[in-house]
């Protein structure tokens, strides 16, 4: 997405519902963007580093986690998100 706002200044990154999460690590081995890192005492993924998830993208909510365990804003929210952090 084309966009002058600063990257942290766009909340865009994935939330983890650990009463849905299984631990399977599909999220965790598919971020190439290393957002994702993994508490071992829980057995489960936490977001690392939000602000390296790529703007727009919800490939591991939307086609790798099979449990419903993340979400993304909508694209509506991210619209807005954009055009406050532009101003």
């Amino acid at each position: 997405m084309d966009n002058k706002a600063p990257r942290n200044k766009i909340n865009w990154f994935p939330s983890i519902d650990q009463d849905k999460c299984t631990g399977c690590r599909e999220c965790f081995k598919f971020c190439s963007h290393k957002v994702f890192d993994w508490d071992e005492k829980k057995g489960r993924p936490v977001v690392a580093n939000p602000y390296d998830c790529v703007v727009g993208c919800m490939t591991c909510s939307t086609s790798v986690c099979k449990q419903g365990a993340l979400s993304h804003p909508t694209l509506k929210q991210l619209k807005e998100m954009m055009e406050k952090a532009s101003q």
